[in-house]
């Protein structure tokens, strides 16, 4: 597949990802007001922030395809961290706001839900935007390997969880009558903002950090060096992440008599491999000669 189509891909799996969370945003605001449910409430909620998140998967797909400038010689990935780090404060917040809400509403008198048919038609929409979202994903993500794209679909099926609540919620006071079983809803969908946001966060400070990626990642490409002909060691492994990217700086040992074309030979074969793996990856590779004496085989 070539890069052109790859990119095609991807941007068409974010835009859509921007079209649902903005139909959903809009529908869900409706649903808000007619029925007065703090489950959708928190369903909005969290439909916003997909909105934001999509948007930024958005521009870092587009921002991905752009060489690096003068002024930013490792591209411009940062700024995704940098962007994740407001969107998990924000999320943090409405998560807060929605759990005082719902407690506020199980320990006094709760305001009765309205319009529960029409609330439970609009969480209906959601789920089945949301899994034909999810599926699209799965399939660019599957033939791209794009990281943002997947993350993005990790993302979306988290939703249809308070999504499905949101009807429960919305059926048993109908049914039932039983209202508070909104709020008890809310609170789950509060505490699964809190946790996401925490987790948003805590991954894009290590970033901005320049924490070192993946451990398993770091292993990988260890053993893809030892195994590599004609590198007869290698030291001074280090990674950091910025973004969907990781950077990877690798020393290998060679044979110093060799002829520079060979040694660069072996050195774009191990990058090339490295890449094979690790797409996502910026690989730069030093070259240091091996100070050990060849043992004679005689």
């Amino acid at each position: 597949m070539s890069v052109d189509t790859q990119t095609r891909m991807n941007l068409s799996a974010t835009l859509a990802s921007v079209s649902v969370a903005g139909c959903l945003v809009l529908a869900k605001l409706w649903a808000l007001g007619t029925t007065n449910a703090l489950s959708i409430a928190a369903s909005l909620a969290d439909s916003a922030l997909d909105l934001m998140v999509s948007l930024g998967g958005l521009a870092a797909v587009a921002y991905a395809a752009r060489p690096p400038d003068e002024d930013h010689a490792f591209g411009h990935s940062s700024a995704e961290d940098l962007a994740a780090l407001g969107q998990s404060l924000f999320i943090l917040i409405s998560a807060a706001a929605i759990a005082v809400a719902a407690m506020l509403r199980l320990t006094g008198e709760a305001p009765p839900l309205e319009a529960e048919g029409r609330g439970i038609a609009v969480m209906v929409l959601s789920v089945v935007l949301t899994a034909g979202l999810v599926t699209w994903q799965a399939r660019v993500a599957r033939k791209t390997g794009n990281r943002v794209v997947q993350a993005d679909r990790l993302h979306y099926l988290g939703d249809l969880i308070p999504n499905i609540g949101a009807i429960l919620a919305l059926w048993a006071s109908a049914r039932f009558g039983l209202g508070q079983v909104d709020s008890v809803v809310a609170l789950g969908a509060a505490g699964m903002l809190a946790v996401g946001a925490v987790r948003i966060g805590l991954s894009a400070w290590n970033a901005l950090m320049d924490r070192r990626a993946d451990p398993r990642l770091v292993e990988g490409i260890a053993a893809i060096a030892d195994r590599w002909p004609d590198v007869r060691g290698w030291h001074d492994l280090k990674t950091r992440t910025a973004g969907s990217r990781v950077f990877v700086n690798l020393h290998i040992e060679l044979d110093g008599d060799q002829p520079l074309r060979d040694a660069h030979a072996i050195g774009a074969g191990l990058r090339r491999e490295i890449l094979h793996h690790y797409p996502h990856a910026d690989v730069i590779i030093h070259k240091d000669p091996d100070d050990e004496p060849e043992e004679d085989p005689a």
